[in-house]
Formats: structure tokens, C-alpha cells, sequence
């Protein structure tokens, strides 16, 4: 009787401790005694998430299941099948072992211990990184008893737009509406007071807009990603929990420093974030595309320093989560070394934040930014930092004093302008690691030139593209400039995004999302484009190749006045208008307009000093081409002219031995020289900077021998040129054009 009573007892005191437990993680389990089965399946998924630390309660319980097993079989036992069984007999080849980690320390060994279950780091220690043994603040608060849970603790509330992410796959239905083509979208447009107009593109499922929940079982919900929403903008900062946006607690405090530092140093303390930061981050931090094709030379460091701070709260998230979950499973995997699908925290390899820039100069800068968020003032722990600014701090363009270059190009050229480089970083609580091997880092920097010499071509034996396989967020920043340096190497990156990796690279597959072993990568993936101009390839980059199921967002607003305003000469300009179906059947339209009506009115001795302002090289080469084949009489300056035919070409045009001159866009835009001797200009199409429209104009007042009655400008467009166009004479006026019945429009400025 005494050992009854004591059986009795300890099965109370097992019941009510599991009753706590589903209390503490808001899940109902229905555990059903009169079905001996049902209880055992419940009973063995408990039994997997008790700690260590509760082995004595765990015995007590499964000496109590066994009793009421054996005295309280169902009949229906033996018939109904294990639901656990056919549940886990799916992934039962898949078998790891332990991942331990007791402590999260900032110690580079530590980092490495992080992902070494998964073979996303390679085996590299820094004995100059042991410096801060202490764990986490967020592990530390999570005490043995949460432990207990037999469900994970979130680290981060249910609000988290990090969580609400990542964490959940797609419904099939919405799956479908996102993968398809075009995705399936709700549109919204609202009016923001810094970003202005913003218009939200937002995938929808046909049927159903709510978030799905399906059973796998009788006790366990799958709840499925939520489609995106409008952002909730923040007005003012000082009104706001910086928790409540779930930013990082171990960088609060580096904000405000940082952004004075190197962004606006007139920022107000009781701010931290200027208001066009706030409404930026307002839409990053909701973790959805960003197209904003309105930077400046004046803004760029905001913008800059909004994109560094989500990347390094991103990457120390997703470190978080793996060291906590690390530390758990050391604690909670069976003897079969079972990994739960709640521990799927990876992607298939470790890079997950890309930034693409044009310069060295700017990786500079973005290291700088990333360094002062993370880092408190004072601290130096960045490894290989003089080797670093010896390679990115050197090499600056000397520029002239004589005839000063215009400031927007000594700004743009400021610093190391190479564009052939690549870095990996690595992070941790209170260090970051530079030139970190690439499936070692969390962070990539690369100019799109830098990451084509590694991606290589089809056949190259030695091409690796494995490591862009899990990019979670994108940057590309100072689209324009890449746009003028080489936009075929960008594409080319571009399509070796989520490519499923040649090689395992040590990954373990057990503790790979669902949905990136699924393929479904570029469906999570953010992406942020920043440009100072709104231009058609940029645009049809943003809108055809960015996935992001929680939606994007482009910043449209009209443009009033345009460049041409800026012109202050009295001249006539003439805007021919060309007509095709298509973009594609638009360049040969183009050249045969040229051809046939403008170049017979420019071949006239009187039409001499002509300049033919070329912005794409194909039709650049066309264009020489056809001239040599008709000998007309011209001269040429283009990117890949030496500086001695430069100089030539310059003196023949200036001093009429030759009668046109044949220019492109991009010597213009590196060079930047003072054509002399211009009368008539012929855009063959809106310049792709659309001040160089105004630039081109300005240079005919500086010969004294030309009269502003004999200047003149042509520019040739078509309706798929409507962006360049807006941005010369404004978007009114595009609309007005586009819909008149004439083909022919002239301004006249300076009157």
C-alpha cells in the first residue's frame, strides 16, 4: 500500500510539472489516457525535450506511462498506427551528431564551435580574439526550467519581422502566387513626408490572404509564412522602444555615436536616426524589397549607415539563434543523434549578407560603419584591420587645380576607386573578423567585377559559385556607377544566386531550413537597391529578379523641373520621337531614324562642330562603323580611346579637320573632360545621367567664336526611354509628349 501511495504521488507530481510546461509554451496537447497509444506517442516527444537537468522527473514519468500502459491499453492501440513513427520514418536516414557549445563566447574558437555541427566554417582560430569569455545576455536569461519546454523559447517575441520571416514556409497556394510569372500582387500606394510617394507590391494567394495552419498530427500546428503588409512607419524615434523594433541590444547604445560619426553629425540625440533613416529602416526592417532610386551625394551616408545597421542586427540574430539552439541540443537530442525540425536555423552554406558596390572606396566606408554599430568606442578587436587600410585606403585620383573637375564628379571619385575587389567577414558579439574565407563569413563585400572573376564562365575548371547559394539580404548600393562600369558582370552574379552548391562544404542537412533544401531561397531573400537615378534596367532588375514573398516597395516619385532647367543658354532643343512596338525592335528603329532624317540636315558644311553624344557602346560601334563605311568625316572618344588619340581627336574637332565628333556616355562619366568648339549636339539617345544632358548643353558657351543663334540640340527617344526623358524635362511633360499625336517637340531655355 505504501508503494502505491508513493506511485500515486510522484504520478501527481510528474502530471501537474507537465502541465506547467504546456503552459509556459501556449500549445494545448491532447493527451488522451483511455488511448494507451496516443498517450505513448505524446509521452515520447516529451520524454526528447527534458534537460538534463530533470533526468530524476523524467524517470518518474515514464515509470507512470508504463503503469497506465500496461493497465489501460485501448483496444484501439493495437489497430491505429505510431502517428511519431510515420511522422519521423521520412527523415529517419538522416542522422548527426551532438552539436555542443556550453557557452557563447566571443573568442573566434567560439565562432567556429558555432556552425561546427553544420561544416559552415572552416577550422580557423585568432588566439587575439579569446578576450571576452562572457556568454550571450539572452542565453544567460534563459534558466534551466525554460529549458524544460518541450518546444523552443523563442529568443525574440512572435512580433519579429526576423522570425516572422525565416522561420515559415509558404502554403503551396501562396507559393504559386509568388513563383509565378508575373507574381500574383495586391498594389498599394501611399505617401510617406521624406520618401514621398511609395508604391507596395504585395503577393497575395488568389483564395486565401490569412495565414494557413495545417496538422501534421492530432497535437502539432504547422503554421505557414504570413504575406507581406504595409510597413508601419516610425514618426519619431524617441517615441519608440528600441526593442519594440527589435534591434539588438548590444548595439543600442553604438547608434547614435556611429551616425553622427559617419552619416549626419548633426543628428539629435533624442533621435538617433535622421527622418529620412527612420521611414528607410521603417521599410528594411520589415523585411521586404527596397527599390529607392533617390540618392545623392548629400544623403548616400544615411543611407549607408541604415543598410549596415540592418545587416549586423540581421547577422547577429541568425548567430544568436544558432549558438542558442547549439546549446539546447546539446541538452535535448536523443541517443540517435535526432535533430528536431525546430533546430533548422541554416542555410546550405554559411554567407548570408551580400553588399555590392562599385568602389574600394566605399567598402572602406561600410566596414568603417559596420565596426562602429558593432563595437563599442574603444574597442579594436578587428582582425587583419592594417592590412585592410593598407589595401582600401590607398590609390585616390589626384584631381586637377587648374581646370577643376565638377564637384559631383570629385566627390563620386573621391578615395580608392578600383573596382576589382572582394572581402569576407566574420561576426561575433564584440569582434569582427576581415578577410574571412568565404564559407567562414557572414558578410561579403564585393564589386560585381571582383565576384565575376570567381563565379567565372561555363567550363572554367576552377569557378566557384557555391557560397552565394543562402543570401538572405542584397545590397546593391550606387547601382548607377555599376550600371556605367560594366552591368554584364552584375547579371552574371545575379544568375548564380540559390544555385543548389556543387559541394556539401561540411553542411549539415539536419539543421538546413525546409525551405532552402526545398529551393525556395530566392522567395526569402531581401533585397535593397539604392541609386541616384530611376533608369529601365535598374527598375527591370528590381522588378523581375527580386522574389521576396513579403513583398517590395519602389519609391516613385515625379520629377517636377528636370536637368534641363539647368541649362542657361538660349537654345533651341528638338526632341524627335520614334516609333516601334517593342524595346527590342527600338534600336533598329533608332539607327534607321538617325540614317535617313537626322544625319542628312548634320552633313552640311554650316552644321560643322557636331557632336554625337552615343550612351550605349553597341550603338556606339554601329554608329563608327556606318561612318567609316559612308566616310563621313569624324573623329571618336570613347571609354577605351588612349589618352594620345584623345588628345587628337580633340584638336581635329576643336580646329574643323573633322567634322563630327562621336562620344560616348562613359568616357564622359570616368573622364569628365571640357569639349571645346561644340555648335550642335545630336543625343542619340537621353543620356543614362540625365546632368550630363544640362553638362553637354553648358559647353557650348565656352567658344567665343560661336553665336548663340547657330546652336542647336537634337535628342532622339522612344516611349521605352519615358525614365531618362523625365529626368531632363520633367514628368509632366514626358506624359504630354507621349500622348501627343506630334512626333516633334522643342524647348528653348535661357529665354
Amino acid at each position: 500500500m505504501v508503494r502505491k501511495l508513493q506511485d500515486h504521488r510522484k504520478g501527481k507530481t510528474g502530471l501537474h510539472f507537465k502541465q506547467k510546461k504546456n503552459r509556459f509554451k501556449n500549445k494545448q496537447v491532447l493527451a488522451n489516457k483511455e488511448k494507451g497509444n496516443t498517450f505513448k506517442a505524446t509521452s515520447k516527444r516529451h520524454r526528447k525535450s527534458l534537460t538534463k537537468n530533470e533526468n530524476s522527473n523524467k524517470n518518474i514519468e515514464t515509470s507512470r506511462r508504463t503503469n497506465l500502459v500496461s493497465t489501460e491499453e485501448s483496444p484501439a492501440s493495437d489497430s491505429e498506427p505510431d502517428a511519431y513513427s510515420q511522422l519521423i520514418s521520412r527523415f529517419s536516414k538522416t542522422k548527426t551528431p551532438a552539436i555542443i557549445s556550453d557557452e557563447d563566447s566571443e573568442s573566434e574558437d567560439d565562432g567556429e564551435k558555432m556552425y561546427e555541427g553544420s561544416g559552415l566554417l572552416n577550422n580557423q582560430s585568432d588566439e587575439s580574439l579569446n578576450s571576452d569569455p562572457e556568454e550571450d545576455s539572452e542565453i544567460d536569461n534563459i534558466s534551466t526550467t525554460s529549458n524544460a519546454s518541450n518546444t523552443e523559447v523563442s529568443i525574440s517575441t512572435e512580433c519579429d519581422p526576423f522570425e516572422n520571416h525565416i522561420q515559415y514556409d509558404l502554403d503551396n497556394s501562396f507559393y504559386d502566387a509568388v513563383s509565378s510569372i508575373p507574381p500574383k500582387t495586391e498594389e498599394a500606394i501611399e505617401n510617406w513626408p521624406i520618401l514621398g510617394q511609395l508604391k507596395f507590391f504585395l503577393p497575395r494567394s488568389p483564395n486565401d490572404t490569412s495565414p494557413k495552419i495545417k496538422k501534421k498530427r492530432i497535437d502539432d500546428d504547422v503554421v505557414y509564412a504570413k504575406p507581406g503588409e504595409v510597413p508601419c512607419r516610425i514618426e519619431r524615434v524617441r517615441d519608440v522602444d528600441w526593442e519594440k523594433l527589435f534591434v539588438k541590444s548590444q548595439i543600442l547604445g553604438n547608434i547614435l555615436r556611429a551616425n553622427r560619426k559617419h552619416a549626419n553629425q548633426f543628428v539629435r540625440e533624442d533621435d538617433q536616426l535622421t527622418s529620412l533613416q527612420k521611414e528607410l529602416f521603417s521599410v528594411i526592417n520589415n523585411y521586404q524589397d527596397l527599390y529607392y532610386p533617390e540618392r545623392t551625394l548629400d544623403n548616400g551616408e544615411e543611407v549607408r549607415f541604415v543598410y549596415c545597421l540592418h545587416a549586423i542586427n540581421h547577422v547577429l540574430k541568425t548567430r544568436l539563434k544558432v549558438v542558442h539552439h547549439n546549446t539546447r541540443l546539446a541538452n535535448k537530442q536523443d541517443a540517435k543523434g535526432d535533430v528536431p525540425d525546430e533546430f533548422r536555423d541554416q542555410g546550405l552554406v554559411r554567407p548570408k549578407v551580400l553588399i555590392l558596390v562599385p568602389f574600394r572606396n566605399s567598402v572602406l566606408r561600410i566596414v568603417e560603419m559596420l565596426t562602429s554599430i558593432l563595437l563599442e568606442e574603444g574597442n579594436n578587436n578587428i582582425l587583419n584591420k592594417n592590412r585592410f587600410f593598407d589595401e582600401f585606403n590607398a590609390g585616390e585620383i589626384a584631381m586637377p587645380h587648374k581646370n577643376p573637375k565638377p564637384e559631383d564628379y570629385e566627390r563620386t571619385f573621391t578615395g580608392d576607386t578600383d573596382d576589382n575587389f572582394k572581402i569576407g567577414i566574420s561576426v561575433t558579439k564584440k569582434s569582427i573578423k576581415l578577410y574571412t574565407d568565404f564559407y567562414s563569413a557572414d558578410i561579403i563585400i564585393a564589386s560585381p567585377l571582383g565576384l565575376r572573376r570567381i563565379v567565372g564562365a561555363e567550363g572554367q575548371a576552377d569557378r566557384d559559385f557555391d557560397f552565394l547559394s543562402s543570401i538572405e539580404l542584397l545590397v546593391l548600393d550606387q547601382a548607377e556607377i555599376i550600371l556605367m562600369q560594366n552591368w554584364d558582370h552584375l547579371i552574371q552574379v545575379w544568375d548564380h544566386l540559390h544555385m543548389q552548391p556543387r559541394e556539401s562544404h561540411g553542411t549539415n542537412f539536419a539543421r538546413v531550413r525546409p525551405w532552402s533544401l526545398s529551393g525556395r531561397t530566392r522567395y526569402y531573400r531581401q533585397t535593397l537597391v539604392f541609386c541616384a537615378h530611376s533608369l529601365p534596367q535598374i527598375s527591370a532588375l528590381f522588378s523581375r529578379r527580386c522574389h521576396n514573398y513579403a513583398g517590395k516597395v519602389c519609391v516613385i516619385n515625379p520629377i517636377r523641373t528636370g536637368t534641363i532647367c539647368q541649362i542657361v543658354l538660349q537654345l533651341p532643343q528638338v526632341f524627335n520621337r520614334i516609333e516601334c512596338n517593342s524595346a527590342a525592335s527600338s534600336i533598329d528603329a533608332r539607327f534607321e531614324h538617325f540614317i535617313g532624317k537626322v544625319m542628312p540636315q548634320y552633313k552640311e558644311s554650316v552644321m560643322s562642330h557636331t557632336v554625337v553624344f552615343v550612351p550605349s557602346y553597341f550603338d556606339y560601334v554601329r554608329i563608327r562603323n556606318h561612318f567609316k563605311k559612308e566616310t563621313i568625316s569624324f573623329v571618336q572618344i570613347c571609354e577605351y580611346s588612349k589618352d594620345g588619340k584623345v588628345a587628337r581627336a580633340r584638336d581635329m574637332f576643336f580646329h574643323s579637320s573633322a567634322h563630327f565628333l562621336l562620344y560616348s556616355e562613359r568616357f564622359h562619366f570616368f573622364r569628365r573632360i571640357r569639349l571645346k568648339g561644340i555648335r550642335h549636339i545630336i543625343f542619340y539617345q537621353p543620356p543614362t545621367i540625365p546632368h550630363f544632358y544640362s553638362e553637354m548643353c553648358n559647353l557650348m558657351q565656352g567658344d567665343r567664336q560661336t553665336e548663340e543663334g547657330s546652336l542647336s540640340v537634337t535628342v532622339l527617344y522612344t516611349k521605352y526611354d519615358s525614365a531618362q526623358l523625365a529626368a531632363i524635362v520633367g514628368s509632366d511633360r514626358v506624359a504630354r509628349m507621349l500622348a501627343s499625336d506630334r512626333s516633334v517637340h522643342m524647348f528653348m531655355t535661357g529665354e
